[in-house]
């Protein structure tokens, strides 16, 4: 039976402080191919701050069978021997199931941020949100408002916004301020 579960490949490079412009390179190379693997579900990459020159990527994919069908592809391989030379250490992964990384850090030893952190950021998307997404659904599909299948509507596309757009851009635009103690 095929694992379904949603997972995650946390990549973490180190590279030599001189190739950011060849690390953003290669990047442009490996998104798009790994955007054409089944099930890939998109890809946030956390840039270095300050004086760090360690790339975060993650990877989703709809289950961990798709995602290790991607980190054992031949593309994928090639694509780690050619960004070899300007890493400051090893491809170090790490896979993650389901959708719970929102705020954990990619390194070990590194704190979550503050609960209160977490919930100012969450409330920032979730309460506009779910103020504009029903105003649009109630605009394009009148006769829904107030069902079951209008609740739905509304609830999927809250969370679909949250999975996929608001949560991976806040998390990266607030990486200092989550980190900040």
């Amino acid at each position: 039976m095929a694992n379904s579960e949603p997972a995650t490949l946390v990549i973490t490079h180190k590279i030599h402080a001189t190739h950011r412009l060849d690390y953003e390179q290669w990047l442009q190379r490996i998104i798009p191919i790994a955007q054409h693997f089944e099930g890939h579900m998109g890809v946030n990459v956390i840039r270095p701050s300050g004086d760090d020159e360690t790339y975060t990527v993650l990877i989703r994919f709809n289950s961990l069978d798709n995602l290790y069908r991607w980190t054992q592809s031949a593309e994928r391989k090639q694509l780690v021997v050619d960004i070899k030379p300007i890493l400051a250490g090893d491809d170090v992964l790490e896979v993650r199931p389901g959708a719970e990384f929102w705020f954990t850090p990619p390194q070990a030893g590194v704190s979550k941020p503050a609960q209160w952190k977490q919930f100012i950021i969450s409330i920032a998307v979730i309460f506009p949100s779910t103020l504009v997404v029903p105003l649009v659904w109630g605009f394009l599909f009148p006769q829904l408002k107030g069902t079951l299948l209008g609740h739905f509507l509304n609830d999927a596309t809250v969370a679909g916004l949250m999975v996929y757009f608001w949560m991976p851009m806040m998390t990266r635009i607030l990486a200092r301020w989550l980190k900040a103690r």
